[in-house]
């Protein structure tokens, strides 16, 4: 089988020139071989938090290199007899596995991932009752290893089964949680490099890992990948590098007004969105700017849409019919081989390349610790019973625009409530003519709750938390549902702290819209 290629049409109008001359000036100051070398300054003069964070790029030939280890890791699990594999972690450090379990799902021998990236008591108490059964394996997964959440579920598992032989940990040298696995003798520990930042982590450690436990041809499609990286290489022909193209549009079109970047992915890979909107919301939404991705909405006639918008579509036919309409279209195609780590690779590079553009260092995220700064606080305190406020009292503030987020505290495993948020974000779109997006508590914290709290001041938020039951946490005096509280709490605290519109608001209200 061929190595994929990645091919790419700009049919940007309204944007074209400007993109023109951005791609110039990017050329001309060798922006891409400097990226290739390490090079901070493409972003900033201090080197914090952007020389230490490259390592993504040239992680490649290390994780091939691991083929073996990884090989015979996922074999001695499965000869163990274990049938569920169940991952904590939270974002960087469990969407791109999400991804996989849901485009890719276990191949022959592999053993099905379940992510636990929520705080949700029902969630976590389902999670548990299937462990206490026997057979299922523990990935916990943390950069930093300190992550309240997923120490939370660690600790809580382990006081429930503490079997070493079901624990494996992939963390960063030198972390806590190495310390402990080590300490406890865990089954594994897989320490990542620490040049790499969690949303840019998946093809590291953080995403192979759970990649062979599924059983994927994984180091095959890194070796594919290795001739599209070429495409995007310091010597590549830069007229051809759809990185440098799409990097480009995306932070000229913000620049714009046409900062909702509106991703419409083929059915194989649409799996794939909440990882692009994880990695472009957080590397991009931040000091007053950003770009607001907008994934899994329902498509609309392209007349339809505000002037807000940039596409980027794997479609020809509605690429045109969008570009007819003035919109600005990349449109983008993966030929020959599995696209999926592909995209990947190519996002990462347009994504940090935006950065540049706008101004931006991609690898840092400011406004996320403010969120845990405020749920700490809360958790001191104990919650607060919050008065909701009605759905109209921020629907009526909406102007042309504007960005309406919804985020939902709530069982991310409640299928028929999930479609439901879902349909109302649909309905609202519609009948407000604004990119509307849906986040659950507290995965999304993790993700776009640094653009919602950093990024334009075009957001507008409905704000809903419906928690039932509780799961007491080990060493702590509350359990999953006052953490989970705290949580929508803080978030809330810290958005109206910021000036956003943000409004705690009735399930049952919202659902009637």
């Amino acid at each position: 089988m061929p190595s994929p290629t990645i091919s790419f049409e700009l049919l940007l109008g309204p944007v074209a020139d400007a993109t023109t001359d951005t791609l110039r000036g990017l050329n001309a100051s060798d922006v891409v071989p400097r990226m290739w070398a390490g090079d901070y300054t493409v972003w900033q003069d201090d080197p914090t938090e952007v020389a230490d964070r490259l390592g993504w790029m040239h992680v490649i030939d290390e994780m091939i290199a691991a083929e073996a280890e990884l090989t015979s890791f996922a074999a001695s699990v499965v000869a163990d007899g274990f049938t569920e594999v169940v991952l904590s972690g939270m974002g960087g450090s469990s969407l791109f596995p999400e991804v996989l379990q849901v485009a890719c799902g276990p191949r022959d021998g592999g053993i099905p991932v379940s992510v636990l990236d929520t705080t949700d008591p029902a969630s976590v108490g389902r999670v548990l009752d299937r462990r206490d059964q026997g057979g299922v394996l523990v990935v916990v997964s943390s950069k930093s290893g300190s992550t309240i959440e997923t120490r939370s579920h660690m600790d809580t598992m382990w006081e429930r089964r503490p079997q070493a032989a079901e624990f494996v940990v992939v963390t960063d040298p030198g972390s806590e949680l190495a310390g402990l696995a080590a300490e406890r003798s865990y089954r594994a520990v897989f320490e990542n490099r620490s040049d790499i930042g969690g949303r840019f982590s998946a093809l590291s450690y953080f995403g192979l890992v759970p990649a062979a436990l599924l059983g994927l041809p994984w180091a095959d499609w890194l070796r594919d990948l290795k001739s599209t990286i070429a495409q995007m290489g310091p010597g590549a022909d830069r007229s051809k590098d759809p990185a440098l193209a799409l990097g480009s549009a995306m932070a000229v079109a913000a620049r714009e007004g046409r900062d909702k970047l509106t991703v419409e992915l083929p059915d194989d890979l649409a799996p794939l969105g909440v990882w692009i909107e994880q990695l472009v919301a957080e590397s991009t939404g931040k000091h007053g700017t950003g770009v607001v991705p907008v994934i899994d909405a329902a498509q609309q006639d392209p007349e339809a849409y505000a002037s807000d918008r940039l596409f980027v579509v794997h479609d020809a036919q509605r690429a045109q019919r969008l570009a007819d309409a003035r919109h600005p279209v990349v449109l983008l195609s993966v030929d020959g081989g599995d696209g999926l780590f592909p995209l990947v690779f190519l996002w990462e590079m347009a994504t940090a390349i935006a950065g540049r553009v706008l101004g931006l260092n991609p690898f840092d995220q400011p406004d996320v610790a403010s969120a845990k700064v405020a749920t700490n606080e809360v958790l001191e305190a104990g919650p607060h019973e919050i008065e909701p406020q009605s759905v109209a009292s921020i629907i009526e503030t909406i102007r042309e625009g504007d960005h309406l987020a919804i985020c939902a505290f709530v069982d991310p495993g409640a299928a028929d409530l999930v479609a439901s948020l879902g349909a109302v974000r649909d309905r609202l779109a519609a009948q407000l003519g604004v990119a509307t997006t849906l986040g659950f508590g507290p995965r999304f914290l993790h993700s776009t709750g640094q653009l919602h709290k950093g990024g334009p001041d075009q957001i507008a938020v409905l704000q809903v938390a419906s928690i039932d039951g509780d799961v007491p946490i080990p060493g702590r005096d509350y359990g999953f549902a006052t953490l989970e509280a705290a949580q929508a709490e803080g978030d809330l605290e810290v958005l109206r702290a910021r000036g956003r519109r943000a409004a705690r608001v009735h399930l049952d209200e919202l659902l009637a819209i």
